[in-house]
């Protein structure tokens, strides 16, 4: 079955690589129309070139996600632009600091939690006051497995990954029926982002998942356009996990 988003308009956070260019590449290869946002112009300018074939379905609005300013300045220009926000992908993310937990500074606890989880919120708050909540739509939240679990290292960045799993049941019972909420849990798949978790030690981190490779921002893609598509009218609150099988592993336990 061809997935088709045509005359779709969608938002990206974090559009101008990684996981959200992946996924706003697939929604403009469907049909849809793509404003992409992130912090850096330059960034922006360089992704929206690689997605030049869908010509003027692509655009791009500089804006710090952390900020609710900026969160309706998005939308209002999407509105502007394209005369419509039907699908909103919150996808930005940031991970200032790795250690224990219980010794990340209120700095980057602060800035985590606004970027991962708050902007979650101002941006699904604007596209619903603006456009969805007489219109409909569709939400689609980037969470992480770390959400799931505890995990040495990234301990605070996995705790803003649940509160969006739980952000998103939340939203999706709030808002429905003319609103569908979901979220996606990746595995680590090889971004920017998550360069440090992987880089120098890729093959034996492979080895340690079911299907012997780490993600590609476009094994997300793939599914993310499911979810904003119709193919998918009748699912809503829920997390769905993209890892290549790493939480799905024995427990050694002998039953």
């Amino acid at each position: 079955m061809e997935i088709r988003l045509d005359n779709k308009v969608a938002v990206v956070t974090g559009g101008s690589r990684g996981i959200g260019l992946a996924i706003a590449a697939r929604i403009a290869e469907a049909g849809g129309s793509v404003m992409l946002s992130s912090r850096s112009e330059e960034n922006l300018k360089s992704a929206a070139a690689s997605l030049s074939e869908h010509g003027d379905r692509v655009a791009y609005c500089v804006a710090h996600v952390g900020r609710t300013e900026d969160a309706e300045r998005l939308i209002a220009t999407t509105i502007e632009r394209f005369g419509a926000v039907d699908i909103l992908v919150n996808n930005a993310a940031t991970n200032p600091y790795f250690g224990p937990t219980v010794e990340i500074d209120d700095e980057r606890m602060k800035k985590t939690f606004d970027t991962n989880v708050g902007s979650v919120l101002s941006h699904t708050r604007a596209a619903w006051r603006r456009w969805m909540k007489e219109h409909g739509g569709v939400v689609l939240n980037i969470a992480s497995i770390g959400g799931l679990g505890p995990e040495p290292g990234i301990g605070w960045y996995n705790v803003t990954k649940a509160a969006v799993i739980h952000l998103t049941r939340q939203l999706a019972w709030e808002l429905a029926p003319s609103v569908r909420v979901n979220a996606l849990a990746p595995g680590l798949v090889r971004t920017e982002l998550a360069r440090g978790l992987w880089e120098n030690h890729e093959e034996s981190i492979a080895r340690h998942i079911p299907l012997r490779r780490l993600g590609e921002p476009d094994d997300i893609a793939t599914v993310a356009l499911s979810l904003l598509s119709d193919a998918s009218s009748w699912v809503t609150g829920q997390t769905i996990v993209v890892d290549g099988g790493t939480v799905n592993q024995p427990t050694g336990g002998v039953g």
